[in-house]
């Protein structure tokens, strides 16, 4: 295998002229959101032809913008591209005109191992090594087996495309792929979701009362402070669990709120969460900011709750004939909704979706007459 790296600038735009007639890229990139505050991209993984190259994106002042221009053209071919659509819509407002998605095609083909190793071994009986699945990208120099890893994601993504496109093809879901792979473009521009005002409340925190609830504040940002100020992630300064352990601790009055925290934790933020601790109780919980109001959900009416069931098992008859997972044609939460607007269903499913639903005497039925009498 014959990769290039690409850290200058010169060699950038040398590759972006070679690439600029091609109508199709495989694309990757490595990120370090495993090891910083922030996310960034640090590498990207592109082939076209026979070649591959590698791009160090953390090179100072290296100027990619006519790149990402340029890739927005082409039919790119990835693996598993909602996280890298979403990184480089917040890198540079990148939005792909097409894809390709190897993980989209397994699914919709009804394969259990979807990762790019296992579809890779599936086709072509090679195993490709896992060790720097988790490495920290933005270490430099990148070590020459981190290299190779990289460059792998994208040797057999051109192959792979034909051989899953096929598989489609002969199944008739090609169109299907379509579909799902135009959804995730446009999912992909709405990039990660951003902190605001609660994002303190972490999974758990509703179980709460107000002491509570004010100490994970103050704990919350405490921690936020110090995985900005050591270029941490969070879970790499303390995790959420022993936030929420701690709160209640001091919620419940125990006499030792740290009492879960692990010694070497304990010894190196004991002093900051003590601090954070007495702040919390301090805290006017009137002062915290509030959730959004949210409407008591309706109770089903027993023709909602038959219209629900009657669409899941149209669904799941659907899935097993197709051999594919049921949630793909419709989630739990998509068939309560259309058990409540049945009118909904061009509306909130992709056309192959609704049309494996509406191909069905009784589904079509209850649509007819809106809805089950």
């Amino acid at each position: 295998m014959r990769y290039r790296l690409i850290a200058s600038q010169v060699e950038a735009d040398r590759m972006i002229e070679e690439i600029a007639p091609e109508s199709e890229i495989a694309l990757d990139t490595e990120a370090d959101n495993m090891y910083h505050y922030r996310n960034r991209v640090c590498l990207l993984q592109i082939r076209w032809a026979d070649e591959i190259v590698l791009i160090d994106t953390l090179v100072p002042d290296l100027e990619l913008t006519p790149l990402f221009r340029l890739l927005e053209t082409k039919r790119l071919i990835m693996h598993g591209s909602d996280f890298d659509l979403r990184l480089l819509s917040g890198l540079c407002d990148f939005r792909a005109s097409e894809i390709f998605d190897t993980v989209l095609a397994a699914q919709l083909l009804g394969l259990e191992k979807i990762g790019l190793g296992s579809l890779i071994e599936r086709y072509f009986d090679v195993v490709l090594p896992k060790a720097h699945q988790k490495s920290d990208w933005s270490q430099r120099p990148l070590p020459e087996k981190m290299l190779d890893y990289a460059a792998q994601d994208v040797l057999y993504l051109f192959d792979l495309r034909d051989r899953m496109e096929e598989s489609l093809r002969e199944l008739g879901r090609l169109e299907w792929h379509r579909q799902r792979c135009d959804w995730q473009v446009a999912a992909g521009t709405t990039g990660f979701a951003s902190r605001d005002e609660n994002s303190w409340r972490v999974s758990g925190a509703r179980y709460l009362r107000e002491t509570g609830l004010t100490v994970l504040h103050e704990l919350w940002h405490w921690r936020d402070r110090e995985a900005e100020k050591a270029d941490r992630p969070h879970f790499k300064v303390i995790n959420d669990n022993f936030l929420l352990n701690v709160s209640k601790a001091v919620q419940d009055e125990e006499r030792d709120p740290l009492a879960s925290i692990p010694g070497s934790l304990r010894r190196r933020h004991g002093r900051g969460m003590i601090e954070a601790i007495k702040r919390g109780i301090e805290l006017d919980p009137k002062t915290l900011p509030s959730l959004p109001a949210r409407e008591r959900p309706v109770p089903f009416s027993p023709e909602e709750l038959d219209r629900q069931e009657l669409i899941k098992n149209t669904r799941d008859q659907a899935a097993a004939e197709l051999k594919i997972d049921p949630s793909l044609i419709a989630n739990r939460a998509l068939l309560s909704t259309l058990a409540r607007a049945p009118e909904k269903l061009d509306e909130l499913l992709l056309p192959w979706q609704a049309d494996l639903l509406r191909s069905c005497d009784c589904f079509e039925a209850g649509l007819g007459a809106g809805g089950l009498r």
